[in-house]
Formats: structure tokens, sequence, C-alpha cells
């Protein structure tokens, strides 16, 4: 059996003409930037969000930058965030000038570690950017109450967490600004690169929207220096035929891994593999289901030579990127980010998963490990 770690044709092929209607109605309007197929998404996805605006933008790391630069974050700034992450939550901190300072995370939900955060809290922090990691939300009343110590701002990278809630509050509508990903791997993923900014703040959102267009406001008269962080309407109309599906999706992926935690526990794999923590208050999307490991590089060998696709999210923490280097951090400095990027590995998850194909990963798991206790 071959379980890939995510099956876009799957998810495609029963969207399949509506989603080339789409395309098709596009070509035909000619166009192709802004206009109405954004407006309509970004009204659509802001009432899923539970959010007053959406902001489409060209890709997830757009949307932190966008956040970034709509809070006059540069050079002198400090912004507080996890060292363990996809790459963009920390480069864009550095792109806008800012320096990034890294904290460890919880080693349960792999979210910011929020006592540690108030540790490295100094004069010159200007934002906390905690990130939704896998689908489950950081601890955002914490947060929140962190950031009103200070007198911070609060950037969410959701870019993994569309539909999660922390006691009910929307990821990405909770702080001061939200960022969402719609790489095609995301829950909610487009043709290609996409992203959200989203908002409560009509001032922010007002700006984020001139920050996207070279902060132009009329045309060819420039308020403010923006970029070109524009979602096209290609994309806009895409999302917009998945977007009613992404509830029912969500379910799938949690179906899924409420089956995969019978599954280990039914193998007895429960004392050797670390299953994803779920917080009663949060409500996980699972955009990943990341288990921790022994010997995590040997059994990612062995399940790929069994046909089971994995992937290691993420190997390298950002204090030990070769980039990073010059802000001072030393191997050891986060020992529980630096433990999880040992141990860590991603499962398949996706929502069309079969019953067949789970058992089959857990047996392919069991195998590995079973000669060895």
């Amino acid at each position: 059996m071959t379980v890939p770690l995510l099956d876009l044709q799957a998810q495609y092929q029963p969207l399949r003409q509506p989603l080339l209607d789409a395309l098709t109605r596009v070509a035909d309007s000619q166009r192709f930037i802004g206009g109405p197929e954004v407006d309509a998404f970004e009204r659509e996805v802001a009432a899923v969000v539970d959010v007053r605006h959406a902001i489409g933008v060209s890709s997830g790391t757009d949307a932190l930058l966008a956040a970034l630069m709509a809070l006059d974050i540069g050079p002198g700034d400090e912004v507080v965030t996890s060292t363990f992450s996809f790459f963009a939550t920390a480069g864009c901190i550095a792109r806008v000038g800012a320096r990034p300072v890294f904290v460890d995370i919880d080693p349960d939900s792999f979210n910011i570690d929020v006592v540690a955060a108030a540790r490295a809290c100094t004069a010159k922090t200007k934002a906390l950017l905690p990130v939704h990691l896998f689908g489950q939300s950081a601890d955002m009343s914490a947060v929140l109450a962190l950031a009103d110590e200070f007198h911070l701002k609060v950037i969410e990278d959701a870019a993994q967490a569309i539909g999660a809630t922390d006691h009910g509050g929307h990821a990405g509508a909770i702080g001061h600004l939200g960022c969402f990903s719609f790489f095609p791997s995301k829950n909610l993923g487009g043709f290609g690169d996409g992203g959200l900014v989203t908002t409560n703040d009509d001032r922010l959102a007002h700006k984020v929207r001139l920050l996207r267009n070279h902060g132009m406001e009329p045309k060819y008269f420039h308020k403010l220096v923006g970029g070109n962080f524009r979602l096209d309407a290609i994309q806009a109309a895409v999302l917009r035929v998945k977007l009613p599906h992404l509830a029912r999706w969500t379910e799938g992926r949690r179906a899924n891994a409420a089956r995969y935690r019978q599954m280990f526990h039914d193998a007895g794999l429960t004392g050797t593999v670390q299953l994803p923590s779920e917080r009663p208050d949060r409500y996980h999307i699972y955009n990943q289901f990341v288990v921790r490991v022994p010997d995590r590089d040997g059994l990612k060998g062995h399940l790929d030579a069994a046909g089971v696709g994995t992937e290691i999210y993420y190997p390298v923490p950002f204090h030990q990127q070769e980039c990073f280097a010059g802000l001072g951090y030393r191997p050891g400095d986060f020992p529980h980010a630096e433990k999880a990027a040992a141990e860590v590995l991603a499962l398949p998850i996706y929502p069309e998963l079969t019953v067949d194909q789970q058992q089959y990963v857990v047996d392919q798991i069991a195998a590995y490990y079973r000669p060895r206790t």
C-alpha cells in the first residue's frame, strides 16, 4: 500500500468541474488583479474567521510582512516569537529590520511558552508573534495578558490554523492582526500561493490594504511605501469554491486524528509514540498530525521504504539557523524546541485518508518498534 503525506488529487477530483468553472469565469472576465472575486472571497472568509476585515494577499509570508509593516515595526524594535516554526515567522521580522527574539516552546503543544516570552520582553519589544502551530491555537489568553502588561501589539501567525479556536475565539481574530496562508497543502489551499491578513481594527485594515498595493491611494499617488502583496483573482475564485467545504474537511481531519489515537492505543504504541496534545478549551484543526518518536530518522526511513509519506516539521529551530548566527544564540538555549526538532514526524492526516490507509501507517510503525522492545 502507498499512503502519501497529502493527496491533493483526492480533494480536487470531486470539485474538478466547479473549480474549472471558476477558472473559466475569471478568464472570461479578464479581471485578474483585485475585482469582484477577491472582494467576494474577502467577505466570505471574514465570516468564517469571525473577523471584521479580511484582506487577501499574495502569500502567508507576505501576510506576516504586511502585518509587521502596518504596525511600523522596524530597526531598533524587537519582536518576541517561538524558535520552532516555519521560517517565514522569523524571516519576516528580520526583513523589516527588527530583531527576532526567540523563546522556547511548550513541549506538549509545540506553541510558544508564554512564561518564557515574558522573560524575553525588554523596553525594545514592540510585538508578540505567537504561532498556532500544526493547527492548534497558542494560549491566547496568556498572550493577550502579557501584551497588556507590556503594552505590546499581537500578530497571530495562523498560517496553519484557519478554523482553529481558543475558548471560542477564532485564531487570527484574537490579536491585533492575524496572518493566514493558502499554500496548496493547507486545510484551505489554493492553486498556488495566497494569503490573508485579518483584523478588527478599521485603521489597521485600511493600512494593510494600502501596503499590499504599493501604498497607493488613489492610483499613482503613494501615501507610504508598501509592496506588491495582492491576492490574484484566480486564487480567490479557487478558494471561494473550496471555502464552503472547509468545515467538513476539518471534521474529517479531526476524525482521522481520533482514529489514530485509538489505533495507536490498540497497537500498544502509546508508550513509544507521543501523540499530539489536544487541549479541551481549543479546537484543533490538524493541519498536521505530528508525533514524537525515538529514533525518528530511522522510523522515517522505514516508512519511506514502506510507501508511507512523512515530513519533519521542523528539523532546525530558528536559533540554530545559519542566517541567525549573529543573534548570539547557542545550542542548548531552548532545549524543548531542540528536542522536538530531533523527535517530530508528521503522519498523513488529510480528510480523504481511509481507515485501511491509517491502519497501514500504524502497522508499519508498530513493525519498526516491536523488534526493539
